[in-house]
């Protein structure tokens, strides 16, 4: 495992603040339980923030940020939040300047309250931080992500990196449509910085474009997306884990990950579409079989589909009948069945 896995398994919500999960999901407006539990991608907007509305020619920033990307289970939430220029000091106040999520794992705990906190301060009515930050999510279901990556046709396939780039511009798209007069965005990315800031930059050419590696901790603006993302996750995983039982980290390296997986699996279907994601390697071996050498058998049956144009023009009573060669139902039972259905 590398050193960033083991950061991500760090920062991923741990099995004792699941119950905090859940009670967030109760009362977080970016939360659709009844969408998740389906396997729903999803969009959520907050009101423009009256800071924003009273000074609508306002220069504004923007930060862009992920959760849930390496997991096997549970969504992928991507975030955005945005405010006044003039209003940056007042996220270093709030503490969204990255420090509370580089402290060491054994204060994992305390960030994770530390996240949720400051999400429910934003969402209270009356706050400087309801007032002044407007935020947005997109929570992609694994279902739709499995089925973007497992397309059958190469040509077709939609990787997870395009998935990640028309997320985080549907979401941008969405809060200039709303007449936000955002001039700077900032964006955490995982991949080439400069590729994605030039693809980006071309589609908001009335912004200025900033892509790079660990933004939530150099941008107070990312860092608040950030804990949009991560709370929203958390509490997304709530709803999606029952009662007493343990998934782990999600991450395909935990252990307890791997053993949900196995304990859960259907040996014909898998799992809830709305909590593994089927195009990871993890889920895709331990069912279809497969791994690094390619000998190991998958634990799910196999399932075989007719090839196209097979049984093509058989009748129903084809397979009862004398057109059965004797070997139907109607051959031990009655008379033969001779009129077509």
């Amino acid at each position: 495992m590398t050193e960033e896995d083991s950061q991500q398994l760090q920062e991923e919500i741990s099995d004792t603040e699941i119950e905090a999960a859940k009670e967030a999901a109760k009362v977080l407006p970016s939360i659709d339980s009844a969408k998740i539990l389906r396997g729903e991608t999803y969009t959520y907007h907050s009101p423009i923030p009256k800071a924003i509305q009273e000074d609508p020619t306002g220069e504004v920033i923007l930060g862009v940020d992920e959760a849930g990307r390496g997991p096997v289970l549970g969504p992928m939430v991507y975030a955005v939040a945005y405010c006044l220029k003039s209003d940056n000091p007042m996220l270093r106040e709030h503490k969204f300047d990255g420090l509370p999520f580089l402290l060491p794992p054994l204060t994992t705990k305390l960030t994770h309250a530390f996240r949720t906190h400051l999400l429910q301060t934003l969402t209270t009515p009356s706050t400087t931080l309801h007032n002044n930050l407007g935020w947005s999510t997109i929570s992609l279901s694994p279902r739709d992500i499995s089925s973007g990556m497992l397309r059958s046709s190469t040509s077709s396939t939609y990787n997870l990196n395009a998935q990640a780039f028309d997320a985080t511009t549907s979401l941008i798209t969405a809060v200039l449509a709303s007449g936000v007069n955002v001039k700077e965005i900032y964006v955490d990315t995982v991949g080439t910085a400069s590729t994605y800031q030039t693809r980006l930059q071309k589609l908001f050419p009335s912004a200025n474009v900033t892509v790079c590696k660990k933004a939530d901790s150099i941008y107070p603006i990312v860092s608040a997306a950030s804990v949009c993302a991560k709370v929203t996750r958390d509490a997304a995983i709530g709803v999606l884990v029952p009662e007493g039982k343990e998934i782990g980290s999600g991450y395909p390296g935990d252990d307890k990950t791997k053993g949900w997986l196995k304990r859960d699996m259907d040996l014909v279907f898998g799992w809830e579409v709305s909590m593994a994601r089927f195009s990871w390697a993890t889920a895709r071996d331990m069912f279809e079989g497969g791994g690094k050498n390619g000998s190991a058998k998958g634990a799910g049956v196999e399932v075989v589909w007719p090839e196209e144009g097979e049984g093509a023009g058989q009748t129903l009573t084809g397979l009862w009948g004398a057109a059965a060669g004797g070997k139907g139902p109607a051959g031990w039972y009655g008379r033969s069945v001779h009129r077509e259905f």
